[in-house]
């Protein structure tokens, strides 16, 4: 999560809550947005970090799956 999103998460929400304290519906909306982006934008590098961590995972599995058939097969080099 980072640290950007969650500080333009906090920024939104506060200028969200200053629009409806002052009745000011346009920062009101303005504050919406933004948070609403800033959470966007936290989920989208969230998934991209799994999406990262899942194919690192599976190259590791397929490296170890060919050093166990070589080493099964005699075969050393690599």
């Amino acid at each position: 999560m980072a640290l950007d999103d969650k500080l333009d998460q906090v920024k939104g929400a506060v200028k969200e809550n200053v629009g409806k304290l002052t009745d000011d519906k346009q920062m009101e909306a303005e504050g919406v947005v933004e948070n609403t982006v800033a959470k966007v934008k936290d989920a989208a590098n969230d998934i991209a970090d799994d999406v990262k961590k899942a194919a690192d995972d599976a190259k590791d599995a397929v490296e170890g799956a060919i050093s166990g058939l070589k080493n099964a097969l005699g075969n050393d080099d690599k």
